[in-house]
């Protein structure tokens, strides 16, 4: 089943970011884009890469109104262990929120049942806090911060221009498509 306009669930937990522990919610998460990017478990191989490379694009995902919010089922007190201990991680600046519950994990259909981990998921959620755009790869597969930027940008895009779709390899300022009947067997 698909989790495109899925509303995500009311949650709250622990984060950390910055040099401190905080509270992130639901109501936290509203009125804004945001990046829900799941991994399996801090102190592990793939995840730091993946997480700084977040972290050098971070300025760009804040520039288009989107939040990065890191998760993983770990505590936000193992997140502050790593981010001190690992120098990739240690770049981290966005909210690295901890989901040992697994509310989380649930939520966005990611939780590996048995292993207490998450698959690495990246969610696209609108201001309204509804899933745009989902990716879940498997555990050895990395993912690129550029294309999940790429992808906030054209799901901005979408939302604010709905009689327009974005083509393949999309970039903001290029040419887009208005779906029609004039259309239909031109491309």
């Amino acid at each position: 089943m698909s989790l495109i306009g899925k509303q995500i669930a009311d949650f709250t937990v622990d984060a950390y970011q910055n040099g401190d522990f905080k509270t992130v919610s639901k109501a936290d998460v509203l009125g804004k884009w945001g990046l829900f990017f799941f991994y399996p478990a801090d102190f592990t191989f793939v995840c730091p890469t993946e997480l700084e490379d977040l972290a050098d694009h971070y300025d760009e995902f804040k520039a288009e109104g989107c939040e990065v919010y890191s998760v993983s089922c770990d505590t936000h007190f193992v997140h502050k262990a790593w981010h001190d201990e690992s120098e990739r991680v240690g770049k981290v600046a966005y909210p690295m929120l901890g989901d040992p519950a697994q509310v989380l994990a649930k939520d966005f259909d990611v939780l590996i049942e048995g292993a207490g981990q998450a698959e690495r998921g990246a969610f696209i959620v609108d201001p309204e806090g509804t899933i745009q755009v989902y990716q879940v790869n498997a555990g050895g597969i990395g993912r690129n911060a550029e294309e999940l930027l790429r992808l906030v940008r054209a799901a901005k895009f979408v939302a604010e221009h709905g009689d327009q779709v974005c083509p393949a390899k999309w970039e903001p300022g290029e040419e887009t498509l208005k779906p029609s009947l004039d259309l239909v067997g031109q491309l």
